[in-house]
């Protein structure tokens, strides 16, 4: 069965690739499975506590599809940030201290229309608490990507036509169609690995695996400052007589 959520974004959306280096990158246009199954977590410490843990066994392993907003316009803007220094400013330098001030390129989304996302789960009781973890999730992506539910999850034996499963399959997409990368849990990822206070390390491509995924979106324009997708069916539908 499939538990299924649909969400407005309430501020501009960003999460950078897993692949993305500190000083810059892209955005990406939807969040992905690991950030999704992150949030749930958060949300199921936040109720239950220390018994969340054990719910992480079940949590990692679930498969994710998702409803992509209809319309996402993408800002390109550099910005001011501290970082920590790699050599001790001159003295007498009016940027002395631990942190030094350097630019960087960020991209900021406006999502435009509901986000669904889907997640498959053999039991009556595990969908039950993915309902009312999703009900609890306010953010997907970086902190600050603050989203609000639309409504009360819904349960049903069949994924709707216009989602699409996040598993990394390829073998059949639309020409016109964004490929990206969406990074997902790997295999038997315990719950030491995605605690923030065990030390453990996460290794890209063990712990944390990338996913082929084709967006049902388009570049209908772009400047130097942003760049404007739609979902493919709403361009077929403007065009039909």
């Amino acid at each position: 069965m499939w538990v299924i959520a649909e969400y407005e974004a309430t501020t501009l959306f960003t999460l950078k690739p897993a692949t993305a280096t500190a000083s810059g990158g892209r955005t990406l246009l939807v969040p992905t499975p690991f950030a999704i199954k992150m949030a749930l977590l958060n949300a199921a410490y936040s109720l239950h506590g220390q018994a969340a843990e054990a719910e992480w066994e079940w949590i990692g392993g679930l498969p994710v599809a998702l409803n992509p907003a209809a319309r996402v316009v993408v800002n390109n803007t550099f910005i001011k940030i501290l970082r920590p220094r790699r050599n001790p400013a001159e003295p007498g330098s009016q940027d002395a201290g631990y942190f030094g001030r350097t630019i960087t390129y960020r991209e900021y989304a406006q999502l435009n229309g509901r986000l669904g996302i889907a997640l498959q789960v053999d039991q009556s009781d595990q969908a039950d608490k993915l309902r009312r973890w999703l009900v609890n999730i306010n953010y997907l992506g970086k902190r600050g990507s603050f989203v609000q539910i639309s409504g009360v999850p819904d349960i049903t034996d069949s994924l709707p036509d216009d989602y699409l499963v996040i598993d990394g399959d390829l073998s059949d997409f639309p020409v016109d169609s964004i490929l990206t990368q969406l990074d997902d849990v790997g295999d038997d990822v315990d719950f030491d690995a995605v605690s923030i206070y065990s030390g453990k390390r996460i290794t890209l491509g063990k712990q944390r695996v990338l996913r082929h995924a084709a967006l049902p979106y388009h570049v209908v324009s772009s400047s130097r400052g942003y760049t404007y997708y739609e979902r493919n069916e709403l361009s077929q539908e403007a065009a039909a007589p």
